[in-house]
């Protein structure tokens, strides 16, 4: 991809690869040697999403709507992806041997409002709005209005028997919506960084590669949100270690999966 402009000319759909468990533990090494060799960047992304957490955290709080914290703590790692983009164009530039500066970055960034990632970061946007949605349908359907307000000062509810089946259908039901999304973006966004496809494309080749490497992919998601969780447990702070590792991570992935025909 050019530093000057993105490609006109379509690019050729990458050939899948068949991936090893140790690929992943490739990714997380490479990922841990990107950020370090360009920490400011990381921290710098990183810094947006804890910054956006503790936002609708207070905004949450101002409005008296604390119970909404627990479906938006679950669905919020759903936009990590997005937030991913400019340490993906950081280890690609790594991984390239080519020089990279802060505004060469964020000039990448910006050149991709032409492109396809827009589109395919509304998909991930209205599928948290969606998932927000739906995690309000199941709070009012298993525990009724009056928790609306009573769970603004006590989480008692929620130890209640239907409480608890609504934790355990909103986390099954939450693990469906993360699993679809994560087979249809897991290699989309650095692919739509990389190379010039349509979006609808780059989310087929992302399904695909989860398809045929099946074991790997899901132990790959299941290491995303373990890590990315444990972070959130830390007031968030954890997540300067952990997203800047995962997004270079993710690059790494994308490399491993996918071979350019180009």
């Amino acid at each position: 991809m050019s530093d000057v402009s993105p490609p006109t000319a379509a690019s050729k759909v990458p050939e899948i690869n068949e991936m090893q468990l140790g690929d992943l533990a490739y990714a997380l090494r490479m990922g841990l040697k990107d950020f370090l060799a360009a920490p400011f960047m990381g921290l710098f992304f990183a810094n947006v999403y804890v910054m956006g957490g503790w936002l609708i955290y207070l905004f949450l709080v101002v409005n008296e709507q604390i119970w909404y914290a627990i479906p938006i703590t679950v669905g919020f790692p759903l936009l990590g992806p997005f937030l991913a983009v400019g340490l993906y164009e950081v280890s690609r530039r790594l991984e390239a041997g080519e020089s990279w500066r802060r505004n060469d970055i964020f000039g990448v960034i910006w050149r991709q409002k032409d492109r396809q990632l827009p589109s395919i970061s509304w998909v991930i946007i209205v599928y948290f709005l969606f998932w927000g949605f739906f995690a309000h349908m199941l709070f009012a359907l298993f525990l009724g209005p009056t928790a609306f307000t009573n769970v603004t000062s006590s989480y008692a509810y929620l130890l209640q028997p239907e409480g608890l089946t609504m934790l355990l259908a909103g986390t099954a039901f939450g693990a469906v919506f993360a699993l679809v999304l994560f087979c249809l973006t897991v290699v989309a966004l650095p692919l739509l960084l990389d190379k010039e496809l349509d979006f609808v494309t780059a989310m087929l080749t992302s399904f695909a590669v989860v398809r045929k490497n099946p074991r790997v992919m899901i132990l790959w998601g299941v290491l995303i949100a373990a890590l990315t969780f444990a972070g959130m447990a830390l007031f968030l702070f954890g997540l300067y270690l952990v997203l800047p590792v995962l997004g270079h991570a993710s690059w790494h992935i994308y490399r491993r999966a996918l071979t350019s025909l180009d």
